[in-house]
């Protein structure tokens, strides 16, 4: 019996640059024709970008529906606890690249697709990102799931599937104008409804007390139709389920108002009930869009709640001989996490449908609640806790407020019987506040329905424990902990910078993308010239290529070679765009000032947006881009400094940015940063933070070491004895002469000649009302940033912190936070098992190494594989690696003679074709097809045809022309 292969072996056997097997590429070719034909109803003479992209994305689909499928029986058959995601927004991004990856197929379908004379990159950029969160918190939650499906838990995310995601942003004469992002426009092939679980939501209404219980009746009805998303592990066959409510009328129209010719009113009410999904976030400055954002709130957790319950009961847990369910075992199998306190309607919403419907005693039923859901908080400022006035909801949801009421009282019967003297602790934890009219405090609801709070960085932790619940905190130390954020490496390094990624693979070995700490091992490295030559190397290559995207993006050209400092976050006063636009005006005045001084260039990059209704935010956007028109545009300034503003940044644009990232601003004011994300991915990526000791830059530093992060400006604690003193931002103004005359030209308009006075507002905010002290810090910021331009001089010295940096960064892997959720408040085990698949399901996968079949039947195969490139078939690398660009050049015939003539067996038991020189025919080149046989068959066949099913002797060439493709050859399908 054959000595079975080591993965090296294997990898060996394996086409050139890792493909996963010949027969699997052509898998995934009539899988592309199949879907392109047939679903899109196309041929490549009619057929754009955008079709490919859609047949591309079918095919891959295809294999993502086997291993969807037996998860879902996996979990059906073994019941497992199963934890439910609950979140407003997952800021997904785009999903066919991720997907390939996770599944094991980017290098198959990268070269398929290269063979059918296509360019996967440019197909990737017709996706549409699925923007369907604003910012971080969104985000998190996307990074949460893959994580959660990576390490085999049986979870699901839960929201809302938005018509129009997060605006799209254009930058007019410097100000943002919002555009309707219809990310749907096109069609998404990822999501799947299943209109068999449509769900009844129920809205306004009365309630009814009678001898049987509390019923809640004349309610308005709306339809929640799911839409779900396979969301797949990391290469271990498990794919979880997100799960998207649509809104839906109950009727399309009143056909009766519609044939007497009311034909308005005959869709007014389907279109106001299908407008609870159809924009994230609408603007709630006004009465109509706070309903509305309370009516999508409850809209998806009362949907969630019933699907929920409706798994539960169709468990083994959950059936029973009585037509009652016994829902003691609810807990041990359902876990609900709150991500923040927009779904913390789904308290009182699941204590209705245990006591209202279920006819639990309410003891019982808050017993079940409580150990169900645990609770996210996300921020420490004031206006982003949630505060819903007692009257919208009354009209709303009149039965909620009811069951809020009666859980407000239990909660302070109990505060008043172990503190009976203290009359304000009771005002203080009430879950319903009375200043400035009656609103429910719904992070005080999320708190007492919770088994446990959580925070999402040390310090943020800490300060929700000791200022912002610390009443709570008192009363329940033991519910509150801290669960640091993270970022899933598959993305946030294994897709956007595959150069790194391959790179640290082959020093420390291809595990550490299941576990993210094994980075540590790089340490050994901090000596190796060699390696840290290469680290920038490959920051060298992704800087050029942003470089390359920003002409041909923005018409922007910039030095690649510069210091790259890249700002991207949401634009928010606490953030303080402000003090990095300031540092802006000091380098152009030092610049203007001696032009023959010695200045390391810098491209200073800025993105964000801003949410509509915030005036300063906005204004903060005009002030950024009047400034690199100022900077760009003066000759004296030249390459030494430029300011790109990033308009509508989003995932994919976060994806390009990131890797090219030499420092990485993260600048918020100590103690209003819960944790942020972006600093984790700059930091895995090779870029140095400049920062606060705010939010996770606090752990970052512990992990990497301080005097590895450029660290400067207050602590959490001076920042609370400078507010004791009271902030004078006029001293800072007066004793800083650069600070001053900074201040002094946005002030009088030097940058808005046009309109001298249009940033008296942001200038008077800043002495007057600003809350997060950007004078305060500046001198220290700038100070610091110095001290980042002499070492960027220095590259061994600022390589060697990068290497440290990534070597520190394993710590903030969304995986090791999902297994402190797991372990310490959902009560789950991660599992590495790697879930079988039938052949009926798999479509090809392997039960063994969860590849596809078909290339585990190439390997030691007749069948012939085609060299294809300048690299030698032996010599191809693991499936880890991605992609690289392809030599222009190939093997002669001359070459390819002289490697036959020392053939004895093709190498791993393979065979091989190769052109002869010395026999030509009339109908074009002979070929030798040499298999492990002692065996030589000569074919003759149409050069041109050989061309096309040998890719690598002759670059395909594509056209592009009036919107559509044309290429130098089409494919032919030869006998061969």
């Amino acid at each position: 019996m054959a000595k079975p292969l080591t993965d090296q072996e294997k990898r060996r056997q394996i086409s050139i640059r890792g493909i996963v097997g010949v027969e699997n590429v052509a898998e995934i070719k009539k899988g592309f024709n199949r879907h392109l034909h047939f679903t899109l109803v196309k041929d490549r003479n009619v057929a754009t970008p955008r079709d490919y992209f859609f047949a591309l994305a079918h095919t891959v689909r295809d294999h993502l529906v086997g291993r969807w499928i037996r998860t879902q029986q996996y979990y059906y058959e073994k019941c497992p606890k199963r934890v439910y995601y609950l979140s407003l927004e997952f800021y997904m991004g785009r999903t066919l690249q991720n997907t390939m990856i996770n599944l094991g197929l980017q290098n198959a379908c990268d070269e398929a697709i290269y063979q059918l004379g296509l360019d996967m990159e440019e197909l990737e950029e017709m996706e549409e990102d699925a923007g369907l969160g604003n910012g971080g918190l969104g985000r998190l939650a996307a990074c949460f799931l893959d994580s959660m499906a990576t390490l085999g838990l049986a979870a699901y995310g839960y929201g809302i599937r938005y018509e129009y995601g997060i605006f799209n942003q254009k930058i007019r004469d410097g100000w943002q104008v919002e555009e309707a992002d219809d990310w749907l426009r096109h069609g998404n092939p990822w999501e799947k409804a299943r209109p068999e679980f449509m769900l009844p939501v129920h809205f306004y209404g009365k309630v009814e007390h009678t001898n049987t219980g509390t019923k809640w009746i004349d309610t308005q009805v709306v339809l929640a139709l799911p839409y779900d998303t396979p969301v797949p592990g990391y290469m271990n066959n498990t794919v979880n389920t997100m799960r998207l409510w649509s809104a839906r009328a109950p009727n399309d129209f009143n056909l009766r108002d519609f044939n007497v010719g009311d034909y308005i009113q005959a869709v007014l009410d389907r279109n106001l009930a299908e407008n609870i999904s159809r924009v994230l976030y609408p603007n709630d400055n006004f009465f109509e869009g706070k309903e509305l954002r309370l009516k999508q709130e409850y809209f998806v957790v009362a949907a969630t709640l019933q699907d929920v319950i409706r798994r539960f009961k169709a468990s083994k847990f959950g059936s029973t001989d009585s037509a009652k369910t016994a829902f003691d075992a609810f807990p041990d199998q359902v876990a609900i996490q709150l991500n923040d306190t927009h779904p913390a309607l789904a308290i009182p919403e699941l204590m209705r449908i245990f006591v209202d419907i279920e006819k639990l005693p309410w003891s019982k039923a808050w017993e079940i609640t409580q150990k169900t859901f645990a609770y996210t908080n996300h921020t420490v400022l004031p206006e982003a806790l949630e505060r819903w006035p007692v009257g919208l909801v009354e009209k709303l949801l009149p039965r909620h407020l009811q069951i809020i009421y009666e859980i407000n009282q239990k909660h302070l019967d109990r505060i008043a019987a172990l503190f009976p003297k203290d009359v304000d602790r009771l005002r203080r934890m009430s879950l319903i506040e009375e200043e400035g009219g009656k609103r429910i405090n719904m992070a005080h609801l999320c708190i007492v329905g919770s088994h446990a709070v959580n925070g999402v960085a040390k310090i943020h932790s800490d300060i929700v424990k000791t200022q912002v619940f610390k009443d709570f905190s008192e009363l329940e130390p033991d519910k509150f902990q801290n669960k640091t954020n993270g970022i899933t490496p598959r993305r946030w390094l294994l897709l956007c910078n595959p150069g790194l990624a391959e790179l640290i693979a082959e020093k420390i070995g291809e595990d550490y993308m299941k576990d993210l700490s094994q980075l540590t091992k790089l340490q050994g490295f901090l000596d190796n010239d060699v390696f840290l030559r290469e680290i920038a190397s490959v920051k060298q290559e992704n800087k050029l290529k942003f470089s390359q995207f920003l002409e041909k993006e923005y018409k922007v050209k910039i030095n690649p070679s510069s210091m790259f400092d890249v700002h991207v976050k949401r634009i928010h006063e606490y953030k303080r765009q402000l003090l990095n636009c300031l540092h802006v005006v000091t380098m152009y005045n030092r610049i203007k000032k001696d032009p023959r001084k010695l200045f390391v260039p810098r491209t200073v990059i800025i993105g964000g947006k801003a949410a509509p209704g915030y005036h300063m935010a906005k204004m903060i956007i005009k002030l950024i881009t009047s400034v690199a028109n100022v900077v760009n545009n003066d000759p004296v300034v030249g390459n030494k400094l430029k300011v790109i503003f990033l308009e509508n940044y989003r995932v994919s644009l976060a994806e390009k940015v990131i890797p090219a990232t030499d420092l990485s601003e993260q600048i918020s004011t100590a103690g209003t940063e819960a944790s942020g994300t972006g600093n984790m991915k700059f930091m895995l990526n090779g870029a140095l933070t400049i920062g606060t000791m705010d939010g996770a830059n606090v752990e970052m530093a512990e992990e990497a070491g301080e005097e590895n992060l450029f660290i400067f400006g207050m602590r959490v604690d001076d920042v609370a004895a400078l507010d004791k003193k009271g902030y004078e931002a006029k001293e800072y103004y007066e004793a800083l002469p650069e600070l001053k005359l900074a201040v002094d030209q946005i002030d009088n308009g030097f940058f808005s000649p046009k309109q001298p006075d249009l940033f008296k507002d942001l200038v008077n905010m800043l002495f007057y009302y600003d809350r997060f002290k950007v004078f305060a810090d500046y001198e220290a910021y700038v100070k610091c940033q110095e001290k980042a331009s002499q070492l960027y001089m220095n590259p061994k010295a600022w390589n060697t912190m990068v290497l440290k940096n990534i070597a520190a960064a394993g710590k903030f892997s969304s995986d090791r936070t999902i297994k402190e959720y797991a372990r310490d408040i959902w009560n789950m085990e991660p599992s590495d098992l790697k879930i079988s698949l039938s052949s009926e399901s798999s479509n090809g996968v392997n039960k063994a190494n969860g590849k596809d079949a078909n290339s585990s039947k190439q390997l030691g195969s007749r069948k012939p594989v085609f060299i294809t490139s300048a690299r030698e078939p032996e010599t191809g690398k693991s499936p880890f690696q991605r992609r690289e660009q392809r030599p222009e050049e190939v093997w002669s015939g001359w070459e390819m003679m002289t490697m036959a003539r020392g053939i004895q067996n093709p190498p791993g038991g393979r065979s091989l074709i190769i052109p002869s020189l010395t026999m030509p025919t009339t109908t074009g080149m002979t070929w030798l097809l040499f298999t492990p046989t002692p065996m030589i068959l000569f074919l003759s066949v149409h050069t041109g045809a050989i061309i096309q099913l040998c890719r690598g002797w002759e670059r395909k060439k594509r056209i592009k022309k009036n919107n559509t493709w044309s290429h130098g050859r089409q494919p032919h399908h030869h006998p061969t």
